[in-house]
């Protein structure tokens, strides 16, 4: 199940339905809208089987948040371009299907994806 922050604008969520990337919406389809709490997101990521959440809060960007269960994603692009990049990272070849996302946690910019993934220590890369 991919998952979107309530942080991604409609905007780019409209261009994702577009594209026919079925995903949910804090605050819109699950959740509340006022779910901006950390804990209250992972609590649902915990309950939610293979989830993918795409975010631009910064704030998720932690090893220690790697679980099995799920992909946290945070991007860290121009606004006008989050759709663009949440495609790529569903289409790139590390990344693209669930069991390759699930245990990490990535920031993905215009250059490059880092990211933590459970059972490693280091942060790894990977360029576009």
């Amino acid at each position: 199940m991919i998952i979107l922050d309530h942080n991604i604008p409609e905007d780019q969520a409209q261009q994702l339905r577009r594209r026919r990337i079925h995903f949910r919406q804090i605050g819109f389809e699950v959740g509340r809208p006022e779910w901006d709490d950390l804990q209250e997101i992972l609590r649902f990521l915990h309950a939610t089987k293979q989830a993918t959440f795409f975010t631009r809060d910064l704030g998720f960007f932690r090893a220690r948040l790697c679980h099995s269960n799920y992909c946290l994603v945070v991007l860290t692009v121009p606004v006008l371009e989050t759709a663009d990049y949440i495609r790529k990272v569903l289409r790139h070849p590390d990344f693209k299907t669930r069991t390759k996302r699930n245990g990490k946690v990535m920031k993905v910019s215009t250059d490059r994806v880092t990211f933590w993934e459970t059972g490693r220590q280091r942060q790894s890369t990977t360029r576009w």
